[in-house]
């Protein structure tokens, strides 16, 4: 679990950062990407709805990642490779 240090430099770091949404994917698969964001170096973020939300609303089925907007082709070949692969 992040430390609240952790949390607020993140946000500070994202709120510097345009972002892009890479997509949305099943939570298996998040993690995967995810990982392999973090060994490429591109920065990253996801949002996780809780288990209410996805009960009430269909759109939150999965965990939404995001990445800066200058690395997401890279980013989007990572999620093809893991998705397809």
């Amino acid at each position: 679990m992040k430390s609240a240090y952790e949390v607020v430099e993140g946000a500070h770091r994202m709120a510097r950062t345009r972002t892009v949404q890479l997509g949305q994917f099943v939570d298996e698969n998040a993690e995967q990407i995810l990982e392999q964001l973090e060994v490429a170096g591109i920065e990253h973020w996801a949002k996780r709805a809780g288990g209410l939300t996805r009960l009430l609303s269909a759109a939150d089925w999965g965990t939404r990642i995001f990445v800066d907007a200058s690395s997401l082709e890279r980013a989007q070949r990572i999620a093809a490779e893991v998705t397809d692969g």
